[in-house]
């Protein structure tokens, strides 16, 4: 059994249509999304028509939640006033330029996805069980991921929300984090996804038109700051 997971779109149908070939060529029995199809990108509506259109399980993101149910932000976590400030103009531009039928899609999408039936237990989350605006971090103490594994209760979760790739193996809880798409933040531009095959874990990256989608969120209102994110593969120091 082999299983294509990816997340973190945020309304960049450039990476996702590239990624959507790669994975194609990988011939996957399965494939999933783990949520965040809008926010800070410029196509929102093309990418979740485009999910519908696959019909790939997805399961909610936060920007989903925050699109989907018409809220005033996205529930992210913003240590900087300056980049709450562009969050808060992300979250108004998307709310503006998402349909309502994908409004509706959206608000309708499950919490979590547990596959059971494939030789493991796996877990399909956005930020983690506890809530999908949690930031999993690699970093965060072993008994925060101790923790989540009581309530997971499976042989392999994946998740993303942070953006950046990785695998922990933590007892008997492999965590996977899948990365984005979209909106990459570990200083590689490319978009990313994971394949499971037979328990492994593998990380593809995939190069597509980044600066199409850069340009493209240029010519809309949202602010240039993401289309510089988008190159650059990160969060920048410096923010307008």
């Amino acid at each position: 059994m082999k299983i294509a997971i990816f997340s973190d779109v945020h309304a960049n149908i450039q990476a996702l249509e590239t990624v959507w070939d790669d994975l194609k060529q990988q011939d996957p029995d399965e494939i999933y999304c783990l949520g965040d199809l809008v926010g800070y990108g410029a196509n929102p509506n093309e990418v979740v028509e485009f999910i519908r259109d696959k019909n790939v399980p997805t399961i909610m993101g936060n920007y989903d939640n925050g699109v989907g149910l018409e809220l005033d932000n996205c529930g992210c976590k913003y240590t900087n006033p300056r980049l709450e400030h562009l969050g808060e103009l992300s979250i108004w531009w998307s709310l503006g330029h998402t349909s309502q039928i994908n409004k509706d899609f959206l608000q309708a999408l499950p919490k979590e996805i547990r596959l059971r039936d494939r030789g493991q237990n796996v877990l399909l989350v956005h930020g983690s069980p506890r809530s999908l605006h949690e930031y999993l971090h690699e970093q965060r103490p072993t008994v925060t991921f101790e923790r989540i594994a009581k309530v997971a209760e499976c042989d392999i979760m994946f998740f993303g929300h942070t953006h950046i790739p990785y695998e922990k193996r933590v007892g008997e809880t492999l965590f996977v984090n899948t990365g984005s798409v979209g909106r990459p933040k570990d200083g590689d531009p490319r978009a990313g996804y994971v394949i499971l095959e037979e328990g492994k874990v593998e990380f593809r990256r995939v190069t597509y038109e980044v600066e199409a989608a850069a340009q493209a969120i240029r010519a809309s209102d949202l602010p240039d700051y993401y289309a510089d994110e988008l190159l650059a593969g990160r969060e920048l120091e410096t923010v307008p």
